[in-house]
């Protein structure tokens, strides 16, 4: 016989779990002393959504579930946002909640609530355990669905009393399972139509963000030559500092970017995820758009590819390289104007050493800081579409950015699950005060855990985004404003260090210093969104506008 909550830590344990971060309760003391004697590390943190977004960037990082915990009521409640996080993002995520014992109960309706149905619209799988014998499979299922494309997140619901219970149940092995690769005419028909094209595209969106898909797509464009843009949860599949970099659909539209796409005749869309906002707009006759995914498009006004190619990705990708050599009528020439001219803007921008610090400056500093692989995690504000359109990032997975759920609060978790996934790396998380504040808690985490971290609390003492936008569409500045703590203090009294940069060459020896130094860093840096307005909406549409238009 073996204890329910043994069971389920071994079912856990078989499936590769490495970590489990969360707060538990006391339906989870089973669970817990299981734990203890396991091989998975418990990782305590200061809140659940924190927790959440630290399983979900593992889940992000490795392609293997992250797991998250939490007890009943309140604490379940708290990992709603990191569902959806999860969710949207296609992260492989399982949550595990407590529930007061089923068979018979002592306190009514005190804490509870109906968890499994409250998570159904944002996860893939949701169970509560009315069976020890049932964990093994239920388990197995969790995860295999976690992690099956699109990847997200699962949840199970383990009740304090079946918990304790006793079970003869055994494991279930993971099944061997190869996705299905896409039929061959299909390959064919899109081969033919990316042949006949004079000037092919490739867009790379979030659900190419894969492993094996990098690889082969690195083939492709090395093979064929054709340039490539991405989404912003598709940067870094590529190496974007080559020749074929076109930029990154940051804006939604008027930018250098946006005049290569208009050119084009045949867009190869690879992994597009509607999740994310359209890349551009499709219109009847303008152009070919080839679907590549692991599933069929979703069709609506702006998006009727007329060839989809559905099957594994990377198998897809890898068909598509060998069927097709460069042709001599490609013509790339307006797309390497307007990637010289993106360089030469971004360049500009980034030479403007005002302070307080201008984003495009701030972002080229994080940049030459940091090595290829070393990892930069973004929280969410106006400062992600400077990030987006500007860092250019090695390689996959190095630029952690949200532009799914667009949560606020998950840059400073997903930093600190980073840095346990990949400890021989640098991490830096890069956070607007609002953002830090939703879960700064977790500073006491990072300093627990004695990771080398790196925190950038960018400063403007406003909700900026919308700030931003009020300004945008003439509404007056209302309700955005707000105090923050002295950081470099807050800091000290987490047991970090805090520092407080009063200019561009201070901020950047302060970063150095502090990438390189064990332990946490805090650094508190004066922001000015005062000339974004009149860039994002004014300049660069203008300075796109001026190229001059293919022939």
């Amino acid at each position: 016989m073996t204890k329910a909550s043994d069971l389920f830590v071994a079912a856990l344990e078989a499936e590769g779990i490495g970590y489990v971060f969360g707060i538990p309760g006391e339906e989870n003391l089973d669970l817990l002393e299981s734990l203890r004697g396991s091989t998975i590390r418990l990782v305590l943190t200061r809140h659940e959504q924190a927790a959440g977004f630290m399983a979900a960037t593992v889940g992000r990082l490795t392609g293997r579930a992250g797991v998250c915990l939490s007890t009943l009521g309140p604490g379940a409640t708290n990992l709603v946002t990191a569902a959806a996080y999860a969710q949207l993002g296609a992260m492989p995520m399982l949550m595990l909640t407590g529930q007061k014992p089923i068979r018979s109960s002592r306190q009514g309706h005190f804490q509870i609530v109906d968890v499994v149905d409250m998570m159904r619209p944002l996860t893939k799988y949701t169970r509560q355990l009315v069976s020890a014998d049932s964990i093994p499979a239920r388990v197995r299922e969790a995860v295999r669905l976690a992690e099956e494309e699109r990847p997200g997140a699962t949840h199970l619901e383990l009740p304090q009393d079946i918990a304790g219970d006793d079970t003869t149940a055994r494991l279930l092995p993971p099944s061997y399972v190869r996705r299905p690769v896409a039929e061959h005419k299909a390959v064919a028909r899109a081969a033919e139509a990316i042949r006949q094209a004079k000037h092919p595209l490739l867009m790379i969106g979030a659900g190419a963000n894969r492993k094996t898909t990098s690889k082969m797509l690195r083939g492709f464009v090395d093979k064929l030559g054709i340039p490539f843009f991405s989404t912003q949860m598709g940067k870094g599949v590529l190496d974007e500092t080559g020749p074929l970099w076109l930029g990154t659909a940051a804006l939604s539209d008027h930018d250098f970017v946006h005049r290569a796409i208009d050119a084009a005749d045949c867009i190869v869309n690879i992994g597009h995820d509607v999740i994310e906002k359209p890349p551009f707009f499709m219109h009847e006759g303008r152009r070919t758009v080839i679907h590549v995914n692991h599933s069929s498009a979703h069709v609506d006004a702006v998006y009727f590819p007329q060839i989809e190619v559905v099957g594994d990705i990377a198998n897809a990708v890898w068909q598509l390289t060998d069927a097709l050599t460069p042709q001599p009528h490609w013509d790339f020439a307006f797309f390497d104007r307007t990637r010289d001219a993106l360089c030469a803007q971004i360049a500009a921008l980034a030479a403007d050493a005002h302070f307080p610090l201008r984003i495009p400056h701030l972002v080229q500093c994080v940049r030459e800081a940091l090595a290829p692989q070393d990892i930069a995690c973004l929280d969410n504000g106006l400062y992600k579409l400077w990030f987006a359109r500007q860092y250019r990032c090695h390689a996959p997975n190095t630029l952690l950015l949200d532009n799914a759920l667009a949560t606020m609060g998950a840059g400073l978790p997903s930093a600190i699950a980073a840095k346990l996934v990949h400890p021989g790396r640098r991490v830096l998380a890069v956070c607007g005060d609002g953002g830090f504040m939703m879960n700064s808690q977790e500073l006491e985490t990072a300093v627990r855990l004695g990771l080398d971290l790196t925190v950038l609390v960018l400063r403007d003492d406003a909700y900026g985004m919308i700030k931003w936008k009020q300004s945008h569409e003439d509404y007056p500045n209302f309700g955005m404003d707000y105090r923050n703590p002295d950081f470099v203090r807050y800091a000290e009294s987490y047991g970090a260090r805090g520092h407080r940069p009063a200019s561009p060459g201070q901020f950047r020896a302060m970063l150095r210093d502090a990438l390189d130094a064990p332990g946490v860093d805090v650094i508190d840096v004066a922001i000015d969104y005062g000339r974004d307005d009149a860039l994002l909406n004014e300049e660069i549409p203008r300075m796109s506008a001026a190229l001059p238009p293919p022939t």
